[in-house]
């Protein structure tokens, strides 16, 4: 569970012992930018994988200089539009009415395509949680998919789902934001750019895709930039993603000593079967039966601790 570099004595310091990550700034709830930051899942500096919610994972990134350019004067919900697929075709209609057409049905307004010399890479992701693939269009947006997956309790995504036309102080201009999600808490309107990269046209268009969300009732957010060692610890819990037999009957053991309170080397090491034990921890650990600090790497010594009950 150790990296590369621990391996191979690249780095000498306690592997055990993570930098000090800065905690999120603002009271749960408070809105910033276009983003609000929530922070249920963040207690005493810690950041249990059992119970976050996934924009717990992100660093806050205040985009709301870009509202200031939008022509927002009366009636502006009836001069912007969105444009969907639907049964084929297109579909246009004011921002004012989107919130009436139903998301089931929809298509991906662009195609996923692949060709040599491109300078983003396009795929698709399968997601347990819907159990489907997915198109994105780079891989910060199939990280953020499997980032969903984990923590959103998710029901649908729909990826490239309309187009936005807004005006303004400069003329018209169009938006298509990258996702779609639909959770359990409702849903919610998704652009993917990492900060280095966001300028202020991108901040402009922000500022009207989360204007429009809100006209729908719909939540909006600006994946930007990643608590450190979240991607890298949910990319190795997702090797065990996928439903898992347990022939040896190791996950009681694991669940049972878990309530102690114990390490994840400790917890493998205490099983008859340590390589099998390792495997059914990450699997656990992903369907969030147990949990771990995310603001630090997955090591051996990882205090683990029991997560949600099985449905």
């Amino acid at each position: 569970m150790r990296s590369l570099l621990d391996l191979v004595g690249a780095s000498f310091e306690d592997p055990c012992r993570s930098p000090a990550v800065p905690r999120l700034s603002g009271a749960a709830g408070e809105r910033q930018g276009v983003v609000i930051v929530r922070a249920a899942g963040v207690e005493r500096g810690e950041l249990w994988s059992h119970r976050c919610s996934w924009e717990d994972l992100l660093l806050p990134t205040v985009v709301d200089s870009g509202r200031g350019d939008l022509d927002q004067r009366e009636g502006w919900t009836r001069r912007w539009t969105a444009t969907w697929r639907y049964a084929g075709g297109e579909v246009v209609s004011p921002v004012a009415n989107l919130a009436e057409v139903p998301i089931a049905g929809r298509g991906s307004m662009r195609w996923f395509s692949w060709r040599r010399a491109q300078r983003h890479r396009p795929g698709l992701e399968y997601l347990v949680s819907t159990g489907r693939m997915h198109g994105c269009e780079s891989l910060e947006e199939a990280r953020l998919l499997l980032v969903l997956d984990f923590a959103a309790d998710l029901v649908d995504v729909l990826s490239q789902p309309l187009k936005l036309r807004f005006r303004t102080t400069n003329g018209w201009r169009e938006h298509t934001p990258d996702f779609l999600v639909v959770t359990r808490a409702g849903a919610c309107l998704i652009d993917v750019r990492p900060v280095d990269l966001i300028k202020d046209e991108d901040r402009e268009s922000f500022a009207a895709a989360a204007e429009a969300a809100l006209v729908c009732g719909w939540h909006y957010v600006v994946a930007a930039e990643w608590r450190p060692h979240v991607l890298m610890t949910i990319g190795e819990l997702s090797a065990q993603r996928r439903p898992l037999s347990d022939p040896l009957d190791v996950q009681p053991g694991l669940l049972a000593q878990a309530a102690e309170r114990r390490t994840f080397g400790e917890l493998a090491a205490g099983s008859a079967c340590e390589p099998v034990a390792r495997a059914h921890l990450l699997h656990l650990l992903w369907n969030r039966r147990l949990g771990v600090d995310l603001r630090e790497r997955l090591e051996d010594c990882s205090p683990v601790v029991a997560g949600k009950q099985a449905a």
